[in-house]
């Protein structure tokens, strides 16, 4: 553009310019002489009044002024793609270059309610990328452009991993995947990000598991204790409970910063979880991420991440943190979702091998940080298909996490809450962070429900005589009692030394 600064004396450079095209060999010749300037300031200044009024120079000045305003509102060129083929759940674009995970802008049509979708990459075969909406996409026709989507981070605008805002500004707040608020309490503030995924912690680094976690339930405080830094699955089917238990510890647990995810569950249950079982003093210490089951699986995915990347941050500034996940099961059925739709082949019960090697990189994210740094303490909910613990979900999450707390539809059909059922669960480092007398305890209350719950058919029918073995006859004197100590009210608080006074109590 050429440049239209105005001079001192009022003329503009091109004008000045034209003067020296009309008079410049004579111009350059009195300058070259050092002649008077001015004289020669007063001839050009004579020369560009007669310029002035020449039609043809106004007529160019017009198109040049034109030209600028045109080129102040002129957007720069971006790359963009095509879309060739939308089939189920994934489109098909070529023209671009974009990695896995990047995300993008589709061009809907006029008229539309929204004038582009958003979409993530979710593979390629050689041009072609394979994208996954995240957004409504009605509309959408053959052909449409596909921009690449540029999003600056806070504290790194070069990086190029998609990084979603973290920090104290979240707490007592409610996100979506990708960290917009949804409580309508304006924006968040948060002054610091981080990337979806972490590096991998060196487990020779990790702090070993040594401290008891209160989570204000009694079951598991006495028979299933949780230590500071342990990784845990609530295993039922659906209707069983397990949000009702998970608000329970996300009220009464002993944790500075509380991050919860709600994956893939239905959207009533995310206002009633947050106002009913969390409640406000819960709320005011927590971060809530919610990806109901009507959102894309990209989106669900995302959320799960997000959610264990808050938990980090948290646990880096040296607290002690309560992830609280529903469900797991969710998080593997979204991934099983976009894995068949580009192609991926079953290989168990319909789940194909992704399914099991991105369970394992999410449960690891969790855990104790450094020695003397902080932790996270996870719960994550496992759905039971038709109660079968031997669902392939289920067995897989058993295998990798620190232990299990399954809920019994029995029980829970029988009014009996928390329906834990004792004998099916199991916590690995018990043994580790509790004394020989709670061991002990622990050992005898199981060998008593197990004995009571295997002849409980013949105690009902009458069909046992008292007498003919000592210790079911104890089991059965005392069943009455340890069902009555298994049980807890939803607003009910049992802390870890009041459980472990009762549970001693029960065998003086």
């Amino acid at each position: 553009m050429v440049n239209q600064h105005i001079t001192q004396d009022g003329f503009s450079a091109l004008e000045q310019e034209l003067a020296r095209a009309s008079f410049g060999p004579l111009a350059a010749d009195e300058a070259a002489d050092d002649a008077s300037a001015d004289d020669f300031a007063a001839r050009t200044i004579a020369g560009l009044a007669d310029i002035a009024g020449n039609p043809h120079i106004d007529s160019w000045r017009d198109k040049l002024d034109a030209l600028k305003s045109r080129n102040a509102i002129a957007k720069p060129l971006r790359p963009c793609g095509r879309l060739t083929r939308a089939a189920g759940l994934v489109l098909e674009a070529v023209g671009l270059k974009m990695g896995v995970g990047s995300e993008c802008m589709i061009e809907l049509p006029p008229g539309s309610a929204i004038p582009t979708a958003e979409a993530e990459v979710v593979g390629f075969s050689g041009d072609k990328l394979f994208l996954m909406p995240t957004t409504e996409t009605g509309g959408l026709l053959p052909g449409a452009r596909v921009f690449p989507l540029e999003s600056a981070p806070i504290n790194d605008p070069m990086a190029g991993a998609k990084r979603l805002p973290v920090g104290w500004e979240m707490l007592g707040r409610v996100v979506d995947a990708s960290g917009r608020p949804l409580d309508g309490l304006g924006p968040l503030g948060a002054k610091v990000d981080a990337p979806l995924s972490a590096p991998v912690i060196n487990p020779l680094n990790r702090e070993p598991i040594h401290k008891v976690l209160d989570v204000g339930v009694r079951a598991i405080n006495s028979l299933l204790t949780v230590g500071r830094g342990q990784r845990m699955g609530l295993f039922a089917g659906s209707g069983v409970g397990k949000s009702v238990l998970l608000g329970t510890m996300a009220r009464y647990t002993s944790a500075e910063v509380i991050v919860i995810g709600l994956i893939g569950e239905r959207g009533r249950e995310v206002k009633e979880f947050i106002e009913q079982i969390l409640g406000e003093d819960g709320l005011a210490r927590s971060v809530v991420v919610a990806a109901p089951a009507d959102v894309s699986p990209v989106l669900r995915m995302q959320a799960a991440a997000y959610t264990t990347s808050l938990a980090e941050y948290f646990r880096d500034q040296g607290k002690h943190v309560l992830m609280l996940m529903d469900s797991l099961t969710r998080y593997a059925m979204a991934q099983r979702e976009i894995a068949l739709a580009i192609g991926e082949p079953p290989a168990t019960k319909g789940y194909p091998p992704s399914v099991f090697a991105k369970l394992p990189a999410l449960v690891e994210r969790t855990g104790n940080g450094p020695e003397g740094g902080g932790s996270i303490t996870a719960f994550y909910t496992v759905l039971t298909e038709g109660d079968d613990q031997q669902d392939p979900i289920a067995d897989s999450a058993r295998a990798i996490l620190d232990g299990h707390i399954v809920l019994n539809r029995s029980l829970a059909e029988a009014g009996h809450y928390p329906a834990i059922d004792i004998e099916q669960s199991i916590s690995r480092v018990m043994t580790s962070i509790i004394d020989d007398k709670h061991l002990e305890r622990v050992r005898l209350f199981k060998q008593m429900l197990s004995r009571y719950q295997r002849n409980k058919d013949l105690i009902n029918v009458g069909a046992y005589s008292s007498g003919r073995d000592q210790l079911l006859d104890r089991a059965i004197a005392m069943y009455p009692r340890m069902e009555s100590f298994l049980q807890q009210g939803f607003r009910e608080e049992a802390p870890f030394e009041p459980s472990i006074a009762m549970l001693n109590q029960l065998f003086e």
